[in-house]
């Protein structure tokens, strides 16, 4: 074997060779540097598996209310009673005010959980589910100090349901807004929890969960998903400078719900503790 000698002055040229840039070939530029197998799976990021399991226990929640309108104070004026006289202008008038919103379905014989403010004053309810059909509601319960109401279907059968969750959300967790906004029933809206324990001011159990998911007028009594189709709260009320989702919502907790839930469902009602006591400002 015939052995190759390299003086000191070839290994200084085969180093300055190797420093220097090496032309790729287009075959070689386009092989991965690290090969990936085939049996990867693309990783993507859907709703549409929570919307497939608990959009269908959403109803729309359509009423009616009689509002009176007051006595027209002008005819009480002679001049206008010698021209017109009395011809109903002075008589209070009945007028129907429709009012919509959304709902969630929480027990298989039709027991829908919406706002209070949804169905105040209501002389009629209807439900409209997924299928678009619809169906009359009884009121069975309104709660103005949670700003919840119970509606119960009102037709025999099983309906879709879901739970409402008994663990509070983390700050940052996906969630998931359905709902019936503007009229727009089956509407779906992402977004995430984004501060918890929010006081708006609106009565003594302020504890919502704010939202960036958008929801808007029609959204009220919806429910808010968790990514296992859990409802995590009742969506209730938005901040609005100019009436429209801004991206701040707020929706009642479902560990508040849950147990207005439960009262109806064991005694029919729902009753509070209370203490006798008066509070008396002190002098220093």
């Amino acid at each position: 074997m015939q052995r190759k000698v390299i003086s000191s002055r070839g290994l200084l040229l085969a180093a300055a060779l190797a420093a220097l840039p090496v032309a790729v070939s287009p075959a070689a530029a386009q092989t991965p540097l690290r090969q990936v197998p085939e049996t990867r799976q693309e990783i993507s990021l859907s709703f549409s598996g929570v919307v497939k399991r608990s959009a269908g226990a959403v109803v729309n929640v359509y009423g009616a209310r009689v509002e009176k309108q007051p006595r027209n104070p002008f005819m009480d004026d002679p001049f206008f009673r010698r021209f017109f006289g009395d011809r109903g202008f002075g008589v209070p008038q009945e007028r129907v005010q429709r009012s919509l919103g959304s709902g969630v379905v929480v027990d298989a014989s039709g027991l829908v959980v919406t706002n209070n403010h949804v169905i105040e004053g209501m002389s009629e309810v209807k439900v409209a589910f997924a299928d678009k059909r619809e169906v009359e509601a009884t009121i069975l319960l309104r709660d103005p100090r949670t700003d919840l109401a119970l509606l119960k279907v009102n037709e025999g059968g099983s309906f879709p349901f879901v739970q409402l969750a008994t663990a509070k959300p983390r700050i940052g967790d996906w969630v998931l807004a359905v709902g019936n906004p503007f009229g727009l029933g089956g509407t779906v809206t992402a977004g995430i929890v984004s501060a918890r324990s929010r006081d708006i001011g609106s009565g003594p159990y302020d504890d919502y969960i704010q939202l960036d998911a958008s929801i808007n007028s029609g959204n009220s009594g919806g429910p808010t998903f968790n990514m296992a189709g859990d409802v995590i709260g009742i969506n209730t009320a938005i901040f609005s400078p100019n009436g429209g989702s801004v991206g701040i919502g707020f929706a009642i907790p479902s560990n508040l719900a849950k147990p207005v839930v439960d009262a109806l469902k064991r005694d029919g009602k729902v009753e509070r503790g209370w203490l006798g006591v008066n509070l008396q400002g002190v002098t220093k």
